[in-house]
């Protein structure tokens, strides 16, 4: 019970950097982990020497971001809700929320199941499969993630559940257990059983499952304030506008982040095997920044939305203020040394002089692209916690819009380069979006708490 204390007691009135400290670390080495993950099946794949497949699995990915879009819906939507219910000590009706949440989650996980086998022919085709090998290793690949999906939108809603109430160390926890499975099912079904495609989708599956138990059992069992959310599913329509303002905002930010995936993907198969592999690498390499970087918004959102419920501004601004300069000196550090060391990474996934060549140029646009990721994803962060609907909605389209003209435009104009920029391009731009909207933010408080 202590411990379920202590994390109100920083949310409420620590110290700004032990507070974050308590909430942001463990949730970027969650994040990290999660990475590490990633990094692990494109390794384990790599290891067969199979171009095809790794394509494959790189044209997949919009799967998990899929997956993930809808877990975060309920997760965001009802993760930020509850840390503001806890805030003004309507535990039962957080219970509900929690409730609704869990639940919610696997019925929609259950029916993308459902709608993606009727269409994973289509869906193939438009991921950029060309070749009969292609696309067959990425329908076996994503059928398998589509029909163990539920449990990849229940383990991204529930690890938002249980840090709702400053919980970081258990959300971390379930991370470890995901990312530990990952490594054991991994050379298990792709190297051992010659599982290929469907054994990197079926560790994930298995791997999430395994997290959204754990995340369970915690908040049954352990949770100060959320024991018993198993038996809620009925909440009122009032709470559910409040959970899907948030929550559809974050479900906008990801289609729009997988209309930039098959934009790329398909404006990059024109150009070989070569370049698509070179993405994956690079992607995946710069999802370590943008993951400590969100690790740390995510982390910090409890005391957000709990300092913003209680109209406690001054420890409110103050820890949004600590939160940036953690980003960018997180962000600036890893740019820095994956810059310097780019050839070495990429080279530990390929061997193929073509993939090293043009992922190292990729890279390098990737890494700026994530320095101003980092901003981006922590003024979303703000704005979610604060129940700001409007201005997470506007973040969230703000990316996926303009990111479609500006890659056809550069891709028209520059070929491949213009492909290759213009993910950066449309970063800055919707970091540039986001500030404003802060600004405008920061008054309005302010003009709150005057009057």
């Amino acid at each position: 019970m202590e411990e379920n204390i202590s994390n109100e007691y920083y949310l409420k009135s620590a110290s700004i950097g032990k507070t974050i400290a308590h909430l942001a670390i463990p949730m970027m080495i969650g994040m990290s982990v999660n990475t590490v993950y990633n990094v692990i099946n494109a390794f384990f794949i790599g290891l067969l020497k199979n171009t095809e497949m790794l394509t494959a699995v790189t044209l997949g990915l919009p799967i998990f971001t899929i997956l993930m879009a809808f877990g975060n819906m309920f997760g965001a939507g009802g993760g930020t809700f509850i840390t503001r219910l806890i805030a003004k000590k309507e535990i039962q009706r957080a219970k509900k929320v929690a409730g609704y949440t869990f639940y919610s989650s696997l019925i929609s996980g259950v029916l993308l199941a459902i709608l993606s086998f009727l269409a994973i022919t289509p869906i193939v085709k438009i991921m950029g499969a060309d070749t009969l090998a292609v696309m067959n290793y990425t329908k076996n690949y994503s059928l398998t993630m589509f029909f163990g999906g539920f449990s990849i939108v229940l383990n991204f809603a529930l690890e938002q559940i249980v840090r709702a109430e400053g919980a970081s160390k258990e959300s971390m926890y379930g991370m470890f257990i995901s990312t530990a499975l990952s490594l054991v099912f991994d050379p298990l079904f792709i190297l051992i059983l010659k599982f290929n495609v469907i054994g990197v989708a079926l560790s994930m599956v298995l791997a999430n499952i395994g997290s959204s138990i754990y995340y369970i059992y915690y908040l049954e069992t352990k949770s100060e304030h959320l024991k018993g959310f198993i038996k809620h599913f009925k909440i009122s329509l009032k709470d559910k506008i409040e959970i899907y303002k948030i929550g559809v905002s974050e479900l906008l930010l990801t289609v729009f982040l997988i209309i930039t995936t098959l934009l790329l993907n398909n404006f990059s198969i024109g150009y070989g095997d070569s370049v698509v592999a070179g993405f994956g690498i690079a992607l995946r390499i710069v999802q370590v920044p943008e993951f400590l970087s969100m690790g740390l918004s995510l982390g910090i959102i409890p005391l957000i939305a709990y300092n913003f419920s209680n109209n406690n501004l001054t420890r409110l601004k103050e820890s949004i203020k600590q939160a940036a300069l953690w980003v960018l000196l997180l962000s600036g550090t890893f740019v820095t040394l994956a810059y310097i060391f780019r050839m070495q990474i990429i080279h530990l996934f390929s061997k193929d002089a073509s993939v090293i060549n043009i992922g190292q140029y990729i890279m390098l646009a990737m890494l700026i692209s994530a320095l101003f990721n980092g901003f981006t994803t922590l003024f979303t962060g703000i704005f979610q916690a604060s129940g700001q609907g409007i201005s997470s909605t506007i973040m969230s389209v703000t990316q996926g819009i303009l990111y479609i003209p500006t890659v056809i435009l550069l891709h028209n104009f520059f070929g491949l380069h213009g492909v290759i920029w213009s993910m950066t391009i449309t970063e800055i731009i919707t970091c540039i979006t986001g500030l404003i909207l802060y600004i405008i933010f920061s008054y309005k408080i302010k003009k709150n708490s005057l009057n």
